[in-house]
């Protein structure tokens, strides 16, 4: 008698290799965002996100999200090892590729044995009707690439994969060949957590294993979930990045002063100004949204009035001292957190959200006292989202420009433009390590209504 299964026997079926639901998570997410367009924090809603992942426990969950972060931060690079690989591409593949680019992502940045990345991305590619085709070629490809990876990464400009081409062409523009590839090589380093603290941020520092910026913020590199850290039940800090933690100091003294803190979702923006003794109308258009500020306000005992509002239809019932106006962007200078959006974006989203933030500060600006401040920040390093908006907005209303200097944004004199505005870059602030270095890209301008 054979080996097999008698007459009366049910065949042994091989048990899933162990990751695979993790692996197939990943690649449902990863074509989500490289095929369907689909945002990576939607896809990554506990509520409403991707069916696959959220049927995960919660460690699955987590290592999940780690294999597609890392798969879109180097997706351009995935791109060029396969084009090297791959003489002929296949049409008709199903989700070959997106496949091939999670196991890539394990062999090349996480701490996956070769062979275990491999026998996973095998079994998906068997379960895949179009990409089992191509069983044979997956196999060589990835076990090529475990051999010579060295030879075969060494022809790779890492930093210009990383950006797609009409990115690239922007950015040269703006910054020069040397700054744009500085800018790119600092999205691709993972970013650090940082924190805003209430109050003594050296001593916060200190207890969670942090660093204290020269900004204020407290940087640290976290193990596990962030809700498990010391002071976040108690509200003692909450998560902003550095340069995101800027335009709410702007204002210096707003002690008692009424402030609206417009496009105010998730509300670090709002909190801080609370916390500075403002008393804050936050709006924003999306309800939803709204809900995680007033989450976010209840966990760290402030107040603040909450409109869900479209600003450009919304009149408030008299005018503000101050305005913080933290306006809808390409965000194209978050990359290192958000790997999805150098391909989500397209080039006419810039000159269409440019339109926008016009409009909106021409509506924020007559909401303010004669004498009362606008801040105006977006997280692009797009020009026509921010020094362009800042020519335009002083032509139209004759404002006076208050400068910032130096000294308010923790010493960073070289994001100091000479009109007076700010310019962060993903690559300014070196700290002791790569992962501890960086902020995000920012534009804000600090002006006056006469």
């Amino acid at each position: 008698m054979g080996l097999g299964a008698g007459p009366n026997q049910t065949p042994k079926v091989r048990p899933p290799a162990p990751g695979l639901a993790v692996r197939d998570a990943a690649v449902d997410i990863l074509s989500a965002v490289l095929d369907r367009h689909q945002s990576l924090d939607g896809l990554f809603d506990p509520v409403t996100g991707d069916k696959p992942w959220r049927a995960l426990p919660e460690r699955d969950r987590r290592l999940t999200r780690a294999i597609v972060t890392v798969a879109l931060r180097h997706h351009g690079e995935s791109e060029a090892i396969l084009t090297r690989l791959i003489e002929r591409p296949p049409r008709r593949a199903g989700q070959l590729f997106r496949i091939l680019e999670v196991a890539i992502a394990q062999l090349l940045y996480l701490d996956v044995p070769d062979h275990a990345a491999v026998s996973v991305a095998m079994e998906q590619v068997t379960a895949d009707r179009d990409a089992l085709h191509f069983k044979g070629l997956a196999n060589a490809v990835l076990r090529r690439l475990g051999r010579e990876r060295d030879a075969i990464r060494a022809g790779v400009d890492m930093p210009r994969a990383a950006v797609p081409g009409w990115l690239w062409t922007r950015w040269v523009a703006a910054y020069g060949e040397e700054v744009t590839a500085r800018i790119a090589a600092a999205n691709l380093e993972e970013p650090a957590l940082d924190l805003t603290v209430k109050a003594d941020p050296q001593s916060w520092a200190g207890r969670l294993d942090g660093i204290m910026l020269p900004t204020g913020s407290v940087r640290l590199v976290p193990s596990g979930a962030v809700e498990d850290l010391p002071g976040y039940a108690e509200g003692a800090w909450w998560v902003q990045d550095a340069a995101a933690a800027l335009p709410p100091r702007l204002f210096r003294d707003i002690a008692g002063k009424r402030v609206a803190d417009l496009c105010a979702a998730p509300g670090g923006k709002t909190a801080a100004l609370v916390e500075a003794g403002a008393h804050v109308t936050a709006v924003d258009i999306s309800v939803e949204r709204l809900k995680r500020v007033t989450a976010n306000l209840a966990r760290l005992g402030l107040t603040a009035e909450v409109v869900a509002a479209d600003m450009l239809k919304w009149t408030p019932p008299e005018p503000f001292d101050a305005i913080l106006l933290d306006a809808p962007c390409t965000a194209t200078g978050t990359i290192r957190r958000h790997p999805d959006i150098p391909w989500l974006k397209r080039p006419e989203d810039v000159a269409k959200l440019a339109d926008l933030q016009g409009r909106m500060i021409d509506r924020a600006i007559s909401w303010l006292k004669p004498g009362g401040v606008l801040v105006f920040s977006t997280c692009s390093i797009e020009p026509e989202e921010g020094e362009h908006q800042m020519a335009r907005a002083l032509h139209r209303h004759g404002l006076e420009i208050l400068p910032i200097a130096a000294d308010e944004i923790g010493g960073l004199a070289e994001a100091v433009l000479p009109s007076g505005a700010v310019r962060t870059l993903p690559f300014l602030m070196p700290g002791p390590t790569p992962r501890l270095s960086g902020l995000d890209g920012f534009f804000m301008m600090r002006l006056r209504r006469r």
